[in-house]
């Protein structure tokens, strides 16, 4: 619309001021015509007058006069007549223009003198007249009186104005047909090749190269046309020609990497599109109040750790909400953006939710609902029916969104979490060639437990619309079969692994998550040695053993039970009080509901108990640093810790445990690990603990401090070992290997 306004608007001014210009010369031409001919009839009208006037000027004959001026009364355009005598007294006036005797008219003095006639429009009344007044000479050239006849202009004004309506309708009509060649024109030569093209690239991004036609175009705009075909060409022999590369890397046998997970995508998905959706957005702008301008952050968050390494390595589509405050001002007019903001590896598509929506879809069904009805941490799960509602119209937002980005042929959408338990059925019920995945970063709970929630055969069903669904470990996929198995009417094959509902079949297979095991590699904005002397001179740290936890702030972290095992700990063996220092970094998080607003006021009231009951001299055992950190942020207390607490009551597996094992490339430092995590089935070297056992939490802080180096770095190793072979790209390469053996691509 913009660039139709900048090629017409132009035309339209010129032509406006050139009928403007026009129009006041012609009404100017029109009036001084018109002006002339009134001036001339008067004359003559007058002139016309002048003999009887001067009989009845000479005989005095006053019947005669107002007979004469009475005769004026019912014209039309000449409305009145006076006769004057010599003395410019009125003898006779018609009677309408009676009012002409109280008036002064200074004039008629000169006229007597000069004995020459005049002319001139006059006000009378509401109106304008014009008054001609020619003086009456006796035969010496006496004065012997005047005689003026007086005209109505207002036709004058009504043939301008009817002049003005014309000129008005003819530029109109002018400036209408402009505009409609004008637009045709644009049609013609710009919109209707411009749209073809976009219709070409949309077949062509959605991989339908049989719907791809030939261009006809000829001029500039054909050769613009003719150099597209020809890179679009180049792509698809590219893209097959590392399709095939891919595979033959494949056949490598080493650990997996991001160049061999790439391969991987190309070889198995080849043209295929990957689509990740999640409610959390890896990269959100946010306005720095302190910086006073926007800033580009990496929120912490599990689901992110483990994706953003994956869309890295091979490209595609992240579709998350736009929740930062400023993250309107940076995308494009299809709300993407290119990410990392530094080196653009993958595109991100915000969608946007309003105060509402966010309130019932996430802070409420989600996280007042599903939330705690996962975990066990005897939190009692809300159900709201105006949360679900509203629920249900994110989730259809989100598929909205999805819907119109995927190709044409077998796209895959990896969808992430407990936000979107109805999204893969809405997106089957609209494509059923799209592969669907749904990974389940949280506990599932046991039926029992389920059956609680009120939409349950809601969120089965459309968790079932996926062609396969991922969980941790093992027992989550146990807990979920039996739910699908106990609540709705379908086949649970228990040798596949699958439920079959109405004829489709979805797979249930257990996939632990992991990290990039190199997050240290040339991510560090400042060496990590120095960082860490920077922390320990902010902390006034010496020689003390550190313990670090890194958290967001949730009832399932088991935050309350650490501190409560590390006071139990000083107080049951206080030779180490003022040779141990634990530094908590806890994230808020949502705040907004009660149990977390809650959660807040305990941990800092407890901190604050223990430390004044402990404290000595300068020394407190525990520091905590309650505020949103980066990954950046976060590393360098990795390093610094000798031991790293993860107490989790319930969690699906725990990322903040693998990062810190490494992290430690010195093998040095032990992880103390709830048993209660997926984490805790792989990181068997851990020292495992039940987070609820107080004593025994206690115990094994005494344990992780006494622990021989050499068993410490024995740990470390086999734990990294771990990692190192079962990273994020492996975890991301299962997935798509299972799809695959499932035949489902």
């Amino acid at each position: 619309m913009k660039r139709i306004l900048l090629f017409i608007l132009p035309i339209l001014i010129l032509v406006a001021l050139g009928f403007a210009v026009s129009g006041v010369m012609q009404a100017r031409f029109t009036e001084d015509k018109l002006m002339d001919d009134l001036k001339r009839k008067a004359r003559s009208v007058d002139e016309g007058l002048e003999l009887s006037a001067k009989y009845i000027l000479i005989n005095n004959d006053l019947k005669q006069a107002n007979r004469l001026v009475d005769s004026f009364q019912k014209r039309e355009r000449l409305q009145g007549c006076v006769i004057y005598d010599k003395d410019g007294q009125i003898l006779a006036i018609t009677e309408r223009f009676s009012d002409f005797k109280q008036r002064e008219r200074p004039y008629l003095k000169d006229i007597l003198s000069s004995k020459l006639p005049r002319g001139a429009l006059e006000k009378f009344k509401e109106y304008s007249v014009y008054s001609y007044i020619l003086p009456v000479l006796n035969d010496d050239e006496s004065v012997l009186g005047m005689v003026e006849v007086v005209y109505d202009t207002s036709y004058m004004f009504t043939t301008l104005t009817e002049l003005w309506r014309k000129i008005s309708i003819t530029s109109i009509a002018l400036i209408l047909l402009i505009v409609l060649t004008a637009l045709l024109i644009q049609r013609q030569i710009f919109i209707i090749p411009v749209r073809r093209l976009t219709q070409w690239f949309t077949h062509f991004q959605r991989g339908e190269t049989d719907k791809l036609r030939p261009f006809a175009e000829k001029g500039e705009f054909g050769k613009l046309i003719s150099e597209v075909e020809q890179v679009a060409l180049s792509i698809r022999v590219a893209r097959r020609t590392i399709s095939d590369e891919a595979n033959v890397r494949l056949q490598k046998n080493e650990l997996w990497t991001e160049a061999k997970l790439k391969d991987l995508i190309h070889a198995k998905l080849g043209d295929n599109s990957l689509f990740v959706v999640s409610n959390r957005e890896p990269y959100m702008h946010v306005f720095d109040e302190n910086l006073g301008k926007e800033i580009c952050i990496r929120p912490a968050s599990g689901v992110v750790t483990a994706i953003h390494p994956i869309l890295s390595a091979c490209g595609g589509t992240w579709i998350a909400h736009g929740s930062g405050n400023s993250d309107r001002k940076f995308v494009n007019s299809q709300d993407k953006l290119g990410v990392p903001p530094e080196d653009n590896r993958y595109i991100l598509k915000r969608v946007w939710l309003n105060k509402e929506e966010e309130q019932g879809y996430y802070y409420g069904f989600s996280n007042e609902g599903l939330w705690p009805l996962c975990h066990n941490t005897h939190t009692r799960p809300i159900f709201k029916e105006s949360d679900w509602r509203m629920y249900k119209e994110v989730n259809q937002k989100f598929a909205d969104s999805i819907l119109n980005e995927l190709p044409a042929s077998s796209p895959f959408v990896f969808v992430q979490d407990y936000h979107f338990t109805l999204l893969p059925k809405m997106i089957k019920d609209k494509r059923p060639d799209a592969k669907v995945a749904l990974f389940w970063h949280i506990p599932w709970p046991t039926p029992e437990a389920f059956m609680i929630c009120p939409y349950q055969n809601e969120i089965l069903e459309g968790m079932l619309g996926c062609d396969l669904i991922g969980f941790h470990v093992q027992n989550h996929c146990n807990n979920f079969l039996d739910t699908a198995n106990r609540l709705l009417e379908s086949r649970v094959d228990t040798e596949k692994f699958s439920v079959v509902r109405s004829g489709k079949e979805t797979f249930i297979r257990a996939f632990p998550i992991s990290i990039n095991p190199r997050i240290n590699d040339g991510l560090f904005k400042v060496d990590p040695i120095r960082q860490v002397e920077k922390l320990k001179k902010e902390f006034e740290l010496k020689d003390e053993i550190i313990a670090v936890g890194v958290d967001r702030i949730d009832y399932t972290k088991g935050i309350v039970e650490r501190i409560l095992a590390i006071d139990r700990f000083l107080d049951k063996y206080p030779e180490y009080k003022k040779k141990f220092v634990f530094i908590q970094l806890a994230a808020p998080s949502r705040t907004h509901i009660k149990r977390y607003h809650d959660l807040i006021g305990e941990i800092d009231e407890l901190v604050e108990k223990i430390n004044w009951k402990h404290i000595d001299g300068n020394w407190k055992p525990i520091i905590y640093l309650k505020k949103h950190f980066s990954q950046d942020d976060i590393q360098p207390y990795y390093r610094l810790g000798d031991i790293c607490i993860v107490s989790s009551l319930h969690d699906g597996m725990n990322l903040v445990a693998k990062e810190y094992v490494a992290e430690k490339d010195d093998l040095s430092g032990a992880l103390i690990l709830s048993q209660f995590t997926g984490a805790a089935r792989e990181l068997t070297d851990a020292i495992l603990v039940n987070p609820y056992s107080i004593e025994e939490f206690a115990d094994s802080i005494k344990l992780a401090i006494q622990m021989p180096k050499e068993e410490k770095k024995r740990r470390m190793e086999n734990m990294r070992s771990v990692i190192a072979e079962n990273n994020i790209y492996r975890w991301a390469a299962n997935i798509i290997n299972e799809m695959v053996a499932l035949k489902k691509i």
